[in-house]
């Protein structure tokens, strides 16, 4: 267990924390591409503990600033986007995504030489795109490169992105990353008695162990319906370096919107049969899911990721990890717990912490550890993936994320090659 002063250096990000000096040395996911596609180019957010505005202007261009005008404070989540830049509807200052003021209509009628904008400056963050996310650096310059992992360039697959608002730290649902274990309670015991109260309990873990490599951790794990030569033992998983999860079809990112909450920001990637090739995707759906039910009150239970959200928000807050006690299959949550702390202290120290790229010859395409990589790389043909013991399943049901829209779930039957117009069912998600 940890100390109340070892808890709360692991989990507060304010501006000038520990851990928020740490975390904000990286690029972060922040909302969907297509979410400003459309009329509504404009949308608060918070980040770090800071309120902020993300906006896209008409020329494209995407900048993320302080939610209030240095004139008067208005909100600029209010505000209207130019050709370049975002215009507070209050007195009409404009600012670009740099933060510089451009206009200030008044002023510069009335002391037009006086040049009173070129003396504002309001607060802003580096924004990029990509695989159709935006990303923000909010940490010193220079800004490190944005990661360019091996599957964000992978083609023939349909892409979307998934977010929801989580009310807990961001700790508790890193901390999940590196747990195997709770795979075999949490999404196969627990998920049958879900569906059926007298359901068995599934098979068995016998073993796990845990490596670090450059990018983060790989745990893997030994269940005894699989055997050693399966991938879950042989490749595992990545608890990928600071704050997210990769599972070979798709990333998890567990982003801190302050203390007690955290956007969760998912990348996923179904490879079409190979039937279907050449598939190019226009536009990466993006969508962002309730967790609780509306008529109830409770946490939504039915798909996976909504079953690790009731995991996480069940721990409170913030967990109390000074009341916990961690037994032999936690072991990974130590050596995550042990490298935060080592890293928070070469960023004190001034030096580059783990992670942080910076080298362009060593930031293409990089490879992560891939379970099914020949399937999500070469395809199959449409039988095959239906007799697939896991993707197979990812046609009949959207499994991870509960609310996803019926015209995303159209889309990706279509790019399957399968009828558009069938209703999700419920199948099983193999575990």
């Amino acid at each position: 267990m940890l100390t109340e002063e070892q808890n709360r250096q692991l989990t507060r990000v304010g501006s000038g924390t520990p851990m928020g000096e740490l975390l904000r040395r990286y690029w972060h996911p922040i909302a969907g591409v297509a979410e400003f596609d459309g009329e509504d180019r404009i949308r608060p957010v918070r980040l770090f503990g800071e309120d902020l505005v993300l906006y896209r202007d008409k020329s494209g261009v995407f900048g993320l600033v302080d939610r209030r005008c240095p004139h008067r404070r208005a909100d600029l989540a209010y505000g209207f986007v130019e050709q370049c830049g975002l215009r507070c509807n209050y007195h009409g200052w404009r600012f670009d995504a740099d933060g510089r003021c451009l206009e200030q209509p008044y002023e510069d009628v009335a002391n037009p030489t006086g040049r009173f904008r070129d003396k504002i400056r309001i607060a802003s963050y580096p924004v990029a795109v990509k695989a159709g996310m935006v990303w923000a650096y909010m940490g010193p310059a220079p800004a490190p490169l944005l990661p360019d992992w091996e599957p964000f360039s992978w083609k023939n697959g349909f892409v979307q992105v998934v977010l929801a608002e989580i009310p807990c730290n961001w700790l508790q649902c890193q901390e999940n990353s590196i747990d195997p274990v709770h795979f075999e309670w949490m999404h196969m015991n627990w998920g049958r008695r879900l569906r059926a109260p007298d359901s068995a309990h599934g098979p068995r873990h016998l073993a796990v162990a845990f490596d670090e490599f450059d990018h983060g951790f790989v745990y893997r794990r030994h269940r005894e319906d699989l055997g050693e030569a399966h991938g879950m033992w042989t490749v595992g998983r990545v608890c990928l370096w600071p704050n997210a999860f990769f599972l070979g079809d798709h990333f998890e990112y567990r982003v801190p919107i302050d203390d007690e909450n955290t956007l969760s920001v998912a990348w996923m990637f179904n490879r079409v049969p190979t039937e279907s090739e050449p598939f190019v995707q226009e536009t990466i759906p993006a969508w962002r899911g309730p967790i609780a039910d509306p008529a109830t009150g409770k946490w939504i239970s039915s798909h996976v990721m909504n079953q690790d959200f009731v995991a996480w928000v069940g721990q409170g807050r913030i967990a109390d990890r000074t009341k916990e006690n961690l037994g032999t299959s936690d072991r990974g949550i130590g050596l995550l717990r042990r490298r935060f702390t080592s890293e928070m202290k070469k960023v004190a120290d001034g030096e580059d912490p783990k992670g942080v790229l910076r080298d362009p010859q060593a930031n293409r395409r990089i490879p992560l550890p891939t379970m099914h990589r020949e399937v999500l790389t070469g395809g199959l043909p449409l039988a095959q993936v239906k007799a697939h013991p896991v993707f197979g399943a990812h046609l009949d049901r959207f499994v991870f994320q509960a609310g996803q829209p019926a015209e995303v779930w159209r889309d990706f039957r279509r790019a399957m090659g399968l009828p558009p117009d069938v209703a999700p069912n419920e199948a099983e998600n193999a575990f």
